[in-house]
C-alpha cells in the first residue's frame, strides 16, 4: 500500500529510539505475566493488587519488529511499558496466550498523528483462536503533544521564547513530540479459557503508516452490580442510558431526592452523557461497575470564563470548594474528552474539596486533564482501587491544605505530569498538607515529571508502591522544595517502595537524576527524610540524588536524611550522587551492578576542600562503598544487566 503523508518524525529512527529487531524464527514463547515489565517475583508486596494480568507485546508471538529497549525521551520505546514495544505493518500481528480465563482486555498502543495534528483513526482486527473476529478502531486523537510546557497539539508549534532549552535554533519540526500512547478497553463476547490465543492484526488497508502495540491487560470482568437497597435509580429521573441525551440534570435530580430520603443514588449499566461538573455533598453515588456504568462527555467551551478561570466544561464530579463531606463515589467510569492541556481549566474527573470521611473507589478515569485533583482545605478521605490512565496532566494531586488522605491500591499509567503528587502550596492562611499517605499504588510511564512527588508539607508518607519508567524532567520518587511549596516539616517517609528503570537523564541539566531525588530549590530541606526498606532496580543513572540548583547552591542545603535497609540492583552510574551541601546517613545499603563509583559527591562545586555534602556511612553497606570524595560531573553510563532475585 502507499504510505500516507504522516509527519516525518513519526517514522524516523530517532523516534523509534533503537534499532528494529525482527522476531527470530523459533518456537512460540510461553506466555509471560509481568508487573512493570518485570517478573512479578521481583516486586512482590509492592504496588496495587489489580484485577487484570499484564502481558508485554514483545514477550508474545509477533510478526512485526521489536522497538527498543530504549530510554531516550521523545521516542516510542521510552514511553512504552518496560521501554520496549512491537511495531506492526499491514498483515502483521501480535498474539497473546491467556494464562487465566478472561472476558475483557485493555490494549495500550500508538498510531501516528495526522500531518497537521489532531489525530487519525485506524482499524485493528481482533480474533480468538482464529475465530470470533471483531475490529477495534484505534485513535491518536488523545495522544501526540508537541513543544514545551504547557504543550500543544500542533506539530508545527515553535519553542517558547526565553525558555531554557538545550536544542540549538532552528529546531527540527515537529519539536519534542511526546505522549504517543493511548489505551482502549474492550469487553469480549464471552469468557475465554486459559490457553486461548488472542491475536491483534493490522488489516491490509489502514490509514496508519504503522501500529505499535505495547502491553495488554487481560481481565475477567464480573457481572454488573445490582441496585442496592434504599437507593434511587437515575433512570427514574429521566437519565438516558444510551448516551444520546444529556443525563446531568436527571442525575442532579436523583441526588437531591436521595439526600432528602437519606438514600443513595444508583447509576445502572449504560452510557450516560454528562458534559459538565456534577456537584456532590453528603451523597453516595454507585454504579454497576466501572466496565458497565460509563459517564461520558465532551469538553465544551463556556460562554464566558467561570469564576475558577475555566474556559471549558467536561464530565466530572466535584466537591464544593467550601468543602463537601460524607461523599461516596464508586463503581463507574468517566470517559472524558480532554485533548490539550489548559492549566486554568477545571476539566478533571474528580475535583473540588471532598473530605469528612468520604471515599472514592473502584473508578476508571480516562482522558481527563487530571484524574483526581483536590483543593483544600479538606480533611479525611480514602481513595482506593481506582484506575487512572491517559490523563493529560497528573493522575492524583492533593493540593493546598489537604490532610489525612489515604490513596491506596490505585493504578496510574501514562499521566502527562506527576502520577501521584502532594503539593503543599504556600498560602496566606498558613495551610499545610499533612498526615497524608500514598501506599500500595502502581504508577507507570508518566510522560512528564515523576511517578510520585511530594512538594512540601508535614508528616506525609509514601510506602509500599511500585513505580516505573519515568520519561523526562522527573523520576520515580521525588521530594522537592519547589513550586512555592511550604517547607518540609516533621517526618517525610519513603518506605518499602520499589522503583524500576528510574533515574532518567534530565534534558535541561543534561545530567542523570536518581531513582529517588531530593531537590532544595526554594528552601533548605531540614525535616527528617526517612528512606528505608526499599529496592531501586535498573536505574538509568543514579539510585539516589541530592541536588540544589546552581543559582542557590550556597543558600540551601539538604540535611537530616536517613537511608537504611536498601537494595540497589543496577545503576548506569552511581548509587549516590550529591550536588548540594548537607548530610545523610547510610546503613545496610546493599548494591550490585553499579556502573561508576558508588558515591559521586560534588557538593556545591567549590572544589577547594572536602565536599559540602557529608556521606555518613554507619555500617552494613555492601558491594563496594567507600567514603571517597570522588566527583565527576557527568560520568559515563554503563547499562546494568536486568534485575534478578536477591539471595
Amino acid at each position: 500500500m502507499s504510505r500516507s503523508p504522516l509527519i516525518a518524525v513519526a517514522v524516523t529512527t530517532a523516534l523509534l529510539g533503537a534499532a528494529l529487531t525482527s522476531q527470530p524464527a523459533a518456537a512460540d514463547p510461553a506466555p509471560r505475566i509481568t508487573r512493570a515489565g518485570l517478573d512479578p517475583a521481583l516486586v512482590t508486596g509492592r504496588g496495587a493488587d489489580v484485577p487484570f494480568v499484564e502481558q508485554e507485546a514483545e514477550n508474545a508471538v509477533f510478526t512485526g519488529e521489536q522497538l527498543g529497549p530504549g530510554r531516550e525521551a521523545y521516542t516510542l520505546p521510552a514511553e512504552a511499558s518496560g521501554r520496549t514495544a512491537v511495531r506492526l505493518q499491514p498483515k502483521q500481528y501480535v498474539e497473546f496466550t491467556l494464562t487465566q480465563p478472561a472476558n475483557a482486555f485493555t490494549l495500550r498502543y500508538s498510531i501516528p498523528d495526522a500531518p497537521a495534528g489532531g489525530g487519525i483513526t485506524a482499524p485493528l482486527d481482533v480474533s480468538v483462536d482464529g475465530k470470533h473476529r471483531r475490529t477495534m478502531t484505534l485513535t491518536s486523537q488523545y495522544a501526540w503533544l508537541y513543544g514545551m510546557y504547557p504543550f500543544s497539539n500542533d506539530p508545527n508549534v515553535d519553542p517558547i521564547p526565553g525558555w531554557w532549552k538545550p536544542e540549538p535554533d532552528p529546531v527540527a519540526k515537529p519539536f519534542r513530540p511526546n505522549h504517543f500512547y493511548d489505551e482502549q478497553r474492550v469487553l469480549l463476547d464471552r469468557t475465554y479459557r486459559a490457553g486461548s490465543r488472542i491475536r491483534f492484526a493490522v488489516p491490509r488497508t489502514t490509514a496508519a503508516a504503522w501500529t505499535v502495540l505495547d502491553v495488554a491487560d487481560f481481565e475477567l470482568v464480573k457481572a454488573p452490580l445490582k441496585q442496592p437497597v434504599r437507593s434511587l435509580d437515575v433512570r427514574l429521573f429521566g437519565a438516558d442510558p444510551t448516551g444520546r441525551r444529556d443525563a446531568a440534570p436527571a442525575i442532579e435530580r436523583a441526588i437531591t431526592a436521595a439526600r432528602k430520603l437519606g438514600w443513595s443514588v444508583f447509576v445502572p449499566a449504560g452510557t450516560f452523557q454528562v458534559n459538565r461538573h456534577i456537584v456532590v455533598d453528603r451523597v453516595t453515588i454507585r454504579g454497576a461497575g466501572n466496565w458497565w456504568t460509563i459517564i461520558k462527555g465532551k469538553v465544551l467551551p463556556l460562554a464566558e470564563p467561570a469564576p475558577d478561570k475555566s474556559v471549558h466544561s467536561a464530565p466530572g464530579f466535584y466537591g464544593k470548594y467550601t468543602g463537601s463531606t460524607n461523599v461516596h463515589l464508586s463503581d463507574f467510569a468517566i470517559e472524558s474528552d480532554v485533548r490539550e492541556r489548559i492549566d486554568t481549566d477545571q476539566v478533571n474527573g474528580i475535583g473540588g474539596a471532598i473530605g469528612g470521611g468520604s471515599t472514592i473507589e473502584n473508578l476508571y478515569l480516562h482522558h481527563t486533564k487530571v484524574g483526581i485533583w483536590l483543593d483544600g482545605p479538606m480533611d479525611g478521605l480514602l481513595i482506593r482501587n481506582n484506575v487512572i490512565t491517559d490523563a493529560i496532566a497528573d493522575g492524583i494531586n492533593l493540593h493546598l491544605g489537604v490532610s489525612n488522605v489515604r490513596a491506596t491500591n490505585n493504578f496510574v499509567r501514562n499521566s502527562g505530569d506527576d502520577g501521584l503528587a502532594m503539593w503543599s502550596e504556600s498560602n496566606a492562611d498558613g495551610l499545610v498538607n499533612h498526615d497524608n499517605v500514598y501506599d500500595h499504588n502502581t504508577v507507570q510511564t508518566p510522560v512528564l515529571a515523576n511517578n510520585i512527588a511530594i512538594y512540601g508539607g508535614r508528616d506525609n508518607a509514601v510506602t509500599d508502591n511500585l513505580v516505573a519508567d519515568p520519561i523526562r524532567e522527573g523520576s520515580t520518587l521525588h521530594a522537592g522544595s519547589r513550586f512555592n511549596a511550604t517547607p518540609f516539616e516533621g517526618t517525610l517517609t519513603f518506605a518499602r517502595n520499589t522503583t524500576v528503570r528510574g533515574g532518567p537523564r534530565d534534558l535541561n541539566w543534561n545530567i542523570g537524576l536518581g531513582a529517588i531525588w531530593l531537590y532544595a530549590l526554594q528552601s533548605t530541606m531540614s525535616a527528617s527524610v526517612q528512606i528505608t526498606d526499599s529496592s531501586f532496580l535498573d536505574s538509568t543513572y543514579n539510585a539516589m540524588m541530592f541536588v540544589v540548583d546552581w543559582p542557590v547552591k550556597d543558600d540551601y542545603a539538604i540535611t537530616g536524611v536517613t537511608v537504611r535497609d536498601i537494595k540497589v540492583d543496577g545503576t548506569g552510574t552511581n548509587v549516590v550522587n550529591a550536588r548540594v551541601g548537607g548530610w545523610a546517613t547510610f546503613e545496610n545499603v546493599d548494591a550490585r551492578n553499579v556502573g561508576a563509583p558508588f558515591v559521586n559527591n560534588c557538593g556545591t562545586f567549590h572544589f577547594n576542600g572536602p565536599p559540602e555534602f557529608d556521606v555518613r556511612l554507619l555500617g552494613g553497606n555492601d558491594g563496594g562503598w567507600t567514603g571517597a570524595t570522588w566527583c565527576e560531573d557527568r560520568p559515563a553510563v554503563v547499562p546494568p544487566p536486568p534485575p534478578s532475585p536477591w539471595n
